[in-house]
């Protein structure tokens, strides 16, 4: 498996080490998921999201090449301006689902999900030969540190981020890229930085007492409390914006067209209407219910599958998404778990609230 820069220091600090996207990532530490979780929510969470890949798109037509590679608008997005976005293939799927942020007039960063590195690397690639354009890998460190007392600690490191807002990012000196983005639910920052100064800044930031380490475990039940979609789980290539509830993503002229990869598929399926939908699930009861599920209504019949799920620390009790067929939203839902039939309750997004900056 391949190891982060912060590896060492995972290992010094006690983590439980486990495989995701290829790597050997911190899953808990001796704190635990439940405490990790609410610090979090109350302090200051330190995150190892080394594994995510940075790329960086520049050249005379750099927007062009990312307004044919995602459905936005590129070219009228402001420098230091963060925009969710998606590469798509020509069905409309979900290849992977990006945060791209504007460096300058000729310049963008592309954040990707871990584990679809090399295919969203070969994707950009590939579109790239058509543009006058390069495409690079940026090898760095890259770490979150999210909850209510980030501002206030990244300060104390000589990072002035307070004229930051949600969604915003700067490149604080060379090498470096600080945005306030994250994947909690709550205010906080995404801090990119040289791979030999990954060690250092960690332990800088450990150094106040505010922040702990955070493993991938509470990881995950922040952002499903947030209701933030994983990729992989949550989408994939098969499920389009539409279908997963991320169409707010998408300008609403290029829900009718566009040049980007996808946009034809896009706009019939738009037009002919969705036959299933994301949804918060609430089960009825203490026991959470886990991604693979079966959703059947009260005949018994197949109307979906739980997508994530989960046990909710600050929602206190057991949180899930789900993708169901539209008519079954008006109607009893129940989760198959080892042959008992669990009831879930369709649940407002998010379960717990956003605490962004904007």
């Amino acid at each position: 498996m391949k190891q982060t820069p912060l590896f060492e220091l995972h290992n010094s600090a006690g983590a439980k080490m486990g495989e995701f996207a290829g790597y050997s990532m911190p899953l808990f530490y001796p704190l635990g998921v439940m405490k990790e979780h609410l610090h979090t929510r109350a302090s200051a969470g330190l995150f190892d999201i080394s594994h995510m890949v940075h790329i960086e798109i520049t050249g005379k037509e750099a927007a062009q090449l990312i307004e044919h590679a995602c459905p936005y608008d590129a070219a009228n997005q402001p420098v230091g301006q963060a925009r969710y976005t998606f590469f798509l293939n020509q069905n409309a799927g979900v290849i992977d689902d990006l945060i791209i942020t504007r460096l300058g007039n000729e310049r963008y960063l592309i954040v990707a999900n871990a584990g679809c590195a090399e295919k969203d690397i070969a994707h950009i690639k590939g579109l790239a030969e058509k543009f006058e354009s390069r495409v690079e890998v940026i090898p760095r460190g890259f770490m979150a540190l999210q909850g209510p007392k980030a501002e206030a600690i990244l300060a104390k490191e000589g990072f002035s981020s307070q004229e930051l807002k949600f969604m915003t990012g700067v490149e604080p000196k060379t090498g470096w890229f600080l945005s306030r983005t994250g994947y909690t639910g709550e205010d906080g920052f995404e801090i990119a930085m040289p791979v030999d100064e990954t060690v250092s800044f960690a332990e800088a930031l450990l150094a106040h007492d505010e922040v702990e380490l955070i493993g991938l475990g509470a990881r995950d039940s922040l952002r499903l409390e947030a209701g933030l979609s994983l990729y992989g789980q949550d989408l994939d290539d098969q499920t389009t914006p539409h279908e997963a509830g991320l169409l707010w993503a998408i300008p609403k002229p290029l829900r009718q067209g566009g040049t980007f990869v996808g946009a034809v598929a896009l706009a019939e399926k738009i037009a002919a209407g969705r036959t299933r939908k994301r949804v918060g699930l609430r089960p009825l009861g203490k026991m959470p219910v886990r991604a693979g599920a079966k959703l059947v209504n009260e005949a018994g019949d197949d109307v979906g599958k739980v997508t994530s799920g989960g046990f909710g620390p600050s929602f206190d009790g057991p949180v899930a998404l789900g993708l169901i067929s539209l008519e079954a939203a008006d109607h009893p839902l129940f989760a198959e778990v080892r042959g008992k039939k669990i009831e879930m309750e369709i649940h407002p997004l998010p379960f717990v609230p956003h605490t962004y900056k904007r």
